[in-house]
């Protein structure tokens, strides 16, 4: 019997008339003759509120009894799609993490998987079970208590689903229809994708795409999971949403498939300082320990005379989230005095943000940067910073200009046109 994944998000979920909704969708895929994994999440806002009692009843909790509370919502949820599935005279069941069981490291609100075993659910489907309706975002450690995988993590569930139970597809159900070229609330003349390959729908994902979770595309692109991204609220078909899928399933891509855009963004210089061998670790090594999640870096070098001998310096220009630079500021002075590193001063600029074109065409056509730079310089946008690799180009521009340039590159590269 072909499997199906099928995951509903917690605007899918929000109350009980659409738990009923995404119901008959799961009951329109069980009369095409698949069985069905349904992966939920908790309904819209629950887990917020669940993250709200436990700080304020405990502000340094313990993170297995965090685990325990917050994913209870998911828990909620499944019980209530599956009783929805028997109303419809479907059978089905709900399962927890531990049930299943999926085992997951012992890093308590940051787990990982480390296996899901099948044997417990496939005995249920060949009992005549057609439904299982798993509780994503949570888990079980060797020590046998609840973890839980951090943010988006029902998306990562879905796919390791897909990926341990040979799933024919993993249908991501959420409030859009599909991935767009861009953010359709900064360009009108956004496009919805019919298909978009791993790599471009990770680096879009990365890079600001609040879409799919990182995390699953990146375990969707290593074991092949196709995903489909499409929207609880509307009838479907097999042509619905956007597939994402290995790059052989696209048979001719343009040189840029998407806009991405990340506005909190900040850009941190550490001027003069010494170059020498070994100074790129001083400065980011601190700043690894310090949790810094670090993102371009440039480096400049120049001279400079001290008492009349010339000494090789280097300006270090680096990015990471705004709400990262007190702790990035601390990392360096505390670098500086224990004397790992020395510099003149930090400066700091948090008014500004991400653009990027992203695209696998790229590896076939040439141009697509000085396209992009001509296409912010004609609207007087200045570039502060820019960074590459084979699929994408990104650049560090001032934030009052971000929907400008997003709306400039996506006429530039003509993406409203298809390919």
């Amino acid at each position: 019997m072909p499997l199906l994944v099928m995951k509903f998000g917690g605007t899918s979920v929000a109350d009980l008339e659409r738990i009923a909704n995404a119901a008959q969708k799961v009951k329109r895929e069980v009369e095409r003759g698949y069985d069905v994994i349904v992966i939920v999440s908790a309904m819209s806002g629950k887990t917020n509120e669940l993250v709200g009692w436990v700080e304020e009843t405990s502000p340094l909790y313990d993170a297995r009894e965090y685990d325990v509370v917050v994913s209870s919502g998911e828990n909620v949820t499944a019980g209530l799609m599956a009783l929805t599935l028997q109303e419809m005279d479907v059978p089905a069941r709900s399962w927890q993490g531990w049930q299943v069981p999926i085992q997951t490291t012992s890093a308590h609100a940051a787990a990982r998987f480390v296996d899901i075993p099948r044997e417990n659910i496939d005995q249920k489907f060949a009992e005549g079970m057609k439904v299982a309706v798993v509780a994503g975002f949570q888990g079980v450690s060797p020590e046998g208590r609840i973890t839980t995988l951090g943010r988006g993590g029902s998306d990562t569930t879905a796919v390791a689903f897909a990926a341990a139970f040979g799933a024919e597809r993993c249908d991501i159900y959420t409030d859009v229809d599909g991935i767009y070229t861009t953010d359709p609330r900064i360009s009108t003349r956004a496009r919805k994708l019919e298909k978009i390959a791993f790599e471009e729908m990770l680096e879009l994902a990365s890079l600001g795409a609040k879409v799919l979770q990182t995390r699953s595309v990146e375990l969707a692109m290593r074991y092949k999971v196709r995903l489909r991204v499409l929207s609880s609220f509307e009838d479907s078909d097999d042509n619905s949403g956007t597939l994402v899928c290995d790059e052989e399933e696209i048979m001719e891509s343009k040189a840029v498939s998407g806009v991405a855009y990340s506005r909190d963004e900040a850009k941190l210089t550490l001027v003069t300082v010494e170059d020498r061998p070994g100074v790129a670790s001083a400065i980011f090594g601190p700043l690894a320990e310090a949790g810094v999640n670090v993102d371009m870096i440039v480096q400049n070098i120049s001279e400079k005379d001290y008492g009349g001998r010339t000494f090789a310096v280097t300006d270090m220009t680096f990015s990471c989230p705004t709400n990262q630079v007190a702790r990035a500021r601390k990392a360096m002075e505390e670098a500086r005095a224990a004397g790992q590193i020395a510099y003149e001063e930090l400066v700091e600029d948090t008014e500004v943000a991400k653009v990027s074109v992203v695209g696998i065409g790229m590896r076939s056509h040439t141009g697509v940067a000085a396209k992009m730079f001509q296409a912010l310089a004609s609207e007087g946008i200045n570039i502060k910073v820019i960074t590459t690799s084979e699929i994408k180009i990104s650049v560090l521009i001032d934030r009052k200009y971000m929907e400008l340039a997003v709306q400039a590159l996506h006429d530039a590269f003509e993406l409203e046109a298809g390919a």
